[in-house]
């Protein structure tokens, strides 16, 4: 148990000690809950589908706890090419601590992350419609965070340099994120599509976040639950097989 705690607290130090990152981390949120929020706001309620910022602010705070938990395996790159995985490594304990302590640290911050986007969310005129289910939120996002950085830990532990990571992301997380019906509703999807947006793991975290906070849901709070824990619980034993399989 040590050992989960010293890289928790490795992970949280990481994050606290760079006010940049802090501050780019809300670039791309800002970004979409602004230029979308207020620019598809008129259409989107010409539709008749209500406040645009109400529908899309859940959507951003998933889509910032799955950037910062999945690019956790970022960090595992920077640890292998300086050295501090293999001091990590070499030492008498059981890999899957390792894992499992870089893994909570960096939902940890991905959870952080997205609480500070929520803030801003508020600042822009989001509201929650109640306030009862409102801590539920933080559970769903720490499940969102806990999935994607073992599946960013997965990926890391399989590659050898920071440009394969960045073309994995490109071919998988920006696809997660556009299918989950973050930016848009799925009720009235095609058929094909809304096969494969069933198929995102992301789709039911946002389908969460929205339950809870606007009272909006599509697959229900019961099968959000049920498939996000299933999949975080085998993309950690995934990310567990992959870094015990690293060379030092």
């Amino acid at each position: 148990m040590s050992v989960i705690l010293i890289m928790w607290l490795r992970e949280l130090r990481r994050y606290t000690r760079s006010r940049a990152q802090i501050v780019a981390s809300l670039g791309q949120p800002l970004l979409y809950l602004l230029a979308l929020g207020f620019g598809m706001g008129p259409v989107f309620q010409k539709a008749g589908q209500g406040n645009y910022v109400q529908f899309v602010a859940p959507g951003v705070i998933a889509m910032t706890v799955l950037f910062s938990s999945v690019f956790s395996g970022i960090g595992l790159l920077f640890d292998r090419q300086f050295g501090f995985l293999k001091e990590t490594l070499v030492a008498p304990v059981p890999r899957f601590q390792v894992m499992l302590g870089r893994t909570l640290g960096a939902s940890t911050v991905a959870v952080i992350q997205g609480t500070l986007v929520m803030i801003v969310c508020f600042l822009a005129g989001f509201r929650v419609v109640s306030w009862t289910l409102f801590p539920f939120a933080f559970l769903f996002m720490g499940l969102i965070a806990c999935l994607f950085a073992a599946l960013g830990t997965a990926i890391g532990s399989g590659l050898e340099n920071m440009q394969g990571f960045q073309l994995i992301m490109n071919f998988l997380v920006m696809p997660m994120f556009f299918l989950s019906g973050a930016l848009y509703p799925i009720d009235n999807l095609p058929k094909v599509f809304s096969m494969i947006v069933r198929l995102d793991p992301l789709s039911y975290g946002v389908d969460a976040l929205r339950t809870i906070l606007i009272s909006r849901s599509f697959y229900g709070l019961t099968l959000d639950l049920a498939v996000l824990s299933i999949v975080a619980f085998v993309f950690v034993l995934i990310g567990t097989k992959m870094f015990s399989r690293i060379q030092v």
